[in-house]
């Protein structure tokens, strides 16, 4: 990690939301209004008016954090979750020609990892993988401490992988709690911290359908570390036991006994998320550079 000043942007389709990083510490930061069913030009150029007051002579990065498909070598957003003009945007060459510095960009899952890896409880596992959980799943990985993101940004897409009657994302996401129980997740958790049985037993139920997903990574990809961010990891206490009795048959015990399962503890994670993406990304380009 530098001690450089590094702009962490994450882009939403309600607000954006951007912030001056250094040393895992947001410095300053501004929030503002995402005009979702704007023109790709204008929405571009809110983007630049919102960040331009945090752009000083001492930030010498972007990194970006998009809920969509980017390919990261043109540095393009291909497509932006319920942002209908956002598909083939030059963001990269954008933002490099006004601000004169360089930037990088990923999807908001893999920021996350990335997070995870530079600024959180990952930096001393070599293998990790950083799991969003929310209204959706995400799923970011780093690999020989490096981020693998795959075609068009998309490796990781763990919930869109089908588990009994629909997919991963339909049973470990706030889409179960809806569909199961007809309430969100946040209502459930404020129930079941007043000991409301109906309400623990639906993150009981949570946890199990976690831990399958969790074993459809260590088959795949077999990482030291898991880390769960998004809001439903903040009620991991309620599901954490079930999680691991799933886990308990997975085949290969010595994998299992060695894997570090931890909730993200960092505040502001997709701000510092994109920051850490930059890091990730200019690291590896100096690598480059130097072998």
């Amino acid at each position: 990690m530098s001690n450089s000043k590094v702009l962490g942007i994450d882009i939403g389709a309600t607000k954006m939301h951007a912030g001056v990083v250094q040393n895992g510490s947001i410095l300053q930061e501004v929030k503002f209004h995402t005009s979702a069913q704007a023109s790709q030009a204008q929405i571009v150029a809110e983007l630049i008016q919102g960040i331009a007051p945090l752009v000083d002579a001492e930030v010498t990065g972007i990194g970006i954090g998009v809920p969509g498909l980017v390919d990261e070598a043109k540095g393009m957003v291909c497509d932006v979750q319920n942002i209908p003009a956002w598909k083939e945007v030059h963001l990269k060459q954008h933002l490099e020609e006004h601000f004169g510095i360089p930037v990088y960009l990923s999807n908001d899952a893999n920021s996350f990892a990335a997070g995870e890896k530079i600024y959180g409880q990952g930096k001393a596992f070599r293998n990790l993988v950083g799991i969003t959980l929310g209204s959706g799943l995400g799923a970011g990985i780093i690999i020989d401490h490096k981020l693998y993101s795959g075609t068009l940004s998309s490796a990781g897409e763990l919930g869109g992988v089908p588990y009994l009657d629909k997919t991963i994302e339909d049973y470990c996401s706030g889409k179960f709690f809806v569909a199961e129980y007809g309430m969100a997740g946040d209502e459930l958790y404020t129930l079941a911290q007043q000991g409301h049985a109906p309400a623990l037993e639906a993150y009981k139920v949570y946890g199990q359908h976690l831990g399958s997903a969790i074993k459809v990574v260590l088959y795949l990809l077999s990482p030291q570390a898991i880390f769960l961010g998004g809001s439903i990891s903040k009620c991991y206490p309620l599901f954490k036991e079930t999680m691991q009795q799933s886990l308990a048959d997975f085949p290969f015990k010595a994998v299992a006994s060695q894997l570090h399962i931890g909730v993200s503890e960092l505040d502001n994670a997709a701000v510092l998320g994109a920051a850490a993406l930059f890091e990730l990304k200019n690291q590896q380009k100096h690598q480059l550079q130097s072998a």
